[in-house]
């Protein structure tokens, strides 16, 4: 049995700690905040089945150039930001070419395959019932060639991985959901996913299901990692832990937190906003809204609409423009009353170049390990990259594992 800690509370933290404590390790979660209270937060709250292959950059010209002129809500471009993205950015272009998505995507559908079995798991154990929706995911399209386009390759999606996949006009939509007030081109409904109705509610139960079965939860603002004699100390504000086993399991904030270890992992911060609106009636499930950047879902605390990515440099302050479009377009779709007060959000998201999220033993120190980089997927992704960086620790070795890891 090892004595291993995490560092992290989010859902890949929390997920990482309940697989090795499954092993039988004993485990320790530090974070200076509580469970599910940053990136966790801040998402649509959707455990993607249907997502067998990751967000590959755009590669034509038209598209790159919609995104640089700012017309696109997918994608928000600080242009401060580019100096100290442009060798992440670079790096994400070249592995989005054809052939190298052709390698990657096996691997990436191999962990998205499993996650609604390894979340079913934990939300049975953590009688987290109630938070899940077993509705699917939705794509809503205002456009009838978009939607015919689209139709097109989620069949292909849907027949390639043998996914559930619906078709809906408009009209067969309004019925299926009562809470639209006009009538879309149509939908594509993949009917595998799950979503959470509090996705931070999720991982603090996933929190408490750890703590019961003898984990620790420790409060600090992590300031540094060191290689000790006998395994590792983090260094805290105001005390310090030591570990046998340290995992890095802290989305956008590893890179820095390595860098003094010799680490320099090349990642690309993608800012995201939320916002909770009120609204007339409820949606069955959660909804990307073609066209506009968006994903609309009905949560604890009203409709929240997600936005896409926004390029900005760590420091500054939040620029709601995404979030305003998204709100305008989900009012001509839905009943909207007024935003929930004190409901607005803004995180970053972890992205590698390679797409693929860096898990495994970290490749010049013994017993230091990595579980990061998770990009939009880390709520999707945690209970999965938890398990399989268990089965790292404890000599896992294949094709898999060998493609994630950091080495």
């Amino acid at each position: 049995m090892a004595d291993v800690l995490v560092l992290g509370a989010g859902m890949v933290g929390i997920g990482t700690a309940l697989a090795l404590q499954t092993q039988g390790h004993a485990v320790r979660v530090l974070d200076r905040r509580g469970p599910g209270e940053e990136t966790s937060h801040g998402n649509a709250g959707v455990i993607q089945a249907e997502a067998r292959a990751p967000y590959a950059m755009p590669r034509d010209l038209a598209t790159l150039i919609r995104y640089a002129l700012g017309r696109s809500n997918d994608l928000r471009l600080s242009p401060g930001a580019l100096p100290g993205a442009a060798l992440p950015l670079l790096a994400y272009f070249r592995h989005s070419s054809p052939g190298r998505m052709t390698k990657v995507i096996p691997h990436y559908a191999a962990i998205i395959s499993r996650a609604t079995q390894d979340h079913g798991q934990l939300i049975a154990e953590a009688d987290a019932e109630v938070l899940i929706r077993r509705t699917g995911l939705g794509e809503i399209f205002d456009d009838p060639a978009a939607f015919e386009a689209r139709c097109e390759s989620a069949q292909d999606m849907a027949e390639a991985h043998g996914l559930d996949l619906r078709l809906m006009t408009g009209q067969e939509l309004r019925v299926a959901e009562p809470a639209l007030t006009s009538t879309p081109a149509g939908a594509v409904v993949w009917a595998d996913s799950w979503s959470a109705t509090d996705p931070s509610a999720l991982v603090r139960a996933y929190a408490r299901l750890f703590v019961s079965r003898g984990g620790a939860l420790l409060s600090g603002d992590i300031g540094r990692l060191e290689e000790a004699r006998t395994g590792w100390r983090v260094r805290c504000a105001q005390t310090a832990h030591a570990a046998d086993h340290v995992v890095v399991a802290l989305g956008p904030w590893s890179p820095a937190l390595v860098k003094p270890l010799g680490y320099r992992v090349p990642m690309i911060l993608k800012r995201g906003y939320h916002g909770h609106f009120e609204m007339q009636g409820s949606l069955t499930r959660p909804y990307v809204l073609d066209q506009h950047g968006v994903v609309l879902s009905s949560m604890a605390r009203g409709l929240r609409i997600t936005t896409g990515a926004h390029l900005a440099r760590p420091s500054s302050p939040r620029n709601l423009a995404q979030l305003t479009h998204g709100a305008e377009a989900a009012g001509r779709l839905v009943d909207l009353k007024g935003p929930v007060a004190n409901s607005q959000w803004h995180g970053v998201r972890p992205c590698l170049p390679r797409m693929l999220p860096m898990v495994g033993r970290a490749p010049r120190h013994r017993g230091l390990w990595f579980n990061f980089g998770h990009g939009h997927q880390g709520f999707t992704l945690g209970p999965t990259t938890g398990a399989l960086l268990a089965e790292i620790l404890d000599g896992r070795d294949d094709a898999l594992t060998r493609a994630l890891s950091p080495a």
